[in-house]
């Protein structure tokens, strides 16, 4: 990121406390637009604390979360989803009794901000028509057009993640939140999910993702953020976090206690 280009996320020395739990301590970092960046660390570390405050879940003990300069610390869900602030969760939301395609018009409805429910009965076939259109240019993107007839709750793992991130992208966000895109994948789900976030990307988005699988990170990420203990341990670009001895004692330990 150079010094002319402002970014699109930031957080200034966010904390946040349950009870007398400490699970994010002084967090400080920015994302660049455009680019993917990762938010990884061991298990514990306050990853998805951090995560469900950005997207506002949680709203911070102290400290700003500022989205295009503007500070949205506390905002709620929806508002930031207005913003264009969108997350996806670990555990794919979708409504399983819907089609796949209508579960993307629903997204396609909720960034025009208007309720899907009341338009299916009929009370705006121009618009609903559109989003019909859109909905299926959007399968097409994701690839699975062909699967837009079945029930959402009928999909396999790989495809239901990939519907997730369909509905999310429904949205027009200007920058997107995956929270362990890779979970349960094999290693070609894994492959496509990576070339889809990177197709994502390539239109414009920008993307933040917390994820264990350090192979996909790594092949992905321009930038890395490693919390440790709900800190900041370091940051770099995927070889520097790589051989950064501090990121190979957090997650395996000193050489001498082994």
């Amino acid at each position: 990121m150079t010094a002319s280009v402002s970014p699109i996320l930031e957080v200034r020395q966010l904390s946040r406390h349950f009870g007398g739990l400490l699970a994010v301590n002084d967090l400080s970092f920015a994302v660049a637009p455009g680019a993917i960046h990762g938010l990884i660390g061991p298990n514990g570390a306050g990853k998805t604390t951090t995560f469900n405050v950005i997207s506002g879940f949680y709203a911070p003990t102290s400290g700003r979360v500022l989205y295009q300069g503007r500070d949205v610390s506390g905002m709620g869900t929806h508002d930031l989803a207005a913003l264009g602030l969108v997350r996806t969760f670990q555990g794919t939301t979708l409504f399983k009794e819907l089609s796949v395609l209508d579960n993307v018009r629903i997204g396609c409805h909720g960034s025009a901000g208007a309720g899907f429910f009341s338009r299916i009965l009929g009370t705006d076939r121009g618009v609903e028509a559109a989003a019909t259109e859109r909905a299926l240019t959007l399968l097409e993107f994701f690839g699975i057009d062909k699967l837009r007839h079945e029930l959402a709750g009928n999909l396999p793992h790989g495809h239901a993640r990939t519907l997730g991130m369909a509905v999310a992208f429904a949205a027009e966000p200007k920058l997107i939140l995956l929270d362990e895109p890779f979970t349960g994948m094999n290693p070609e789900e894994t492959r496509t999910m990576m070339k889809l976030i990177r197709a994502i990307r390539g239109r414009g988005v920008t993307i933040m993702l917390v994820e264990h699988d350090m192979q996909a990170v790594m092949g992905l990420c321009d930038i890395i953020t490693v919390m440790n203990f709900g800190s900041l341990l370091t940051e770099g670009t995927p070889q520097e976090v790589r051989n950064s001895p501090a990121v190979i004692e957090a997650y395996l330990g000193r050489p001498d206690a082994a």
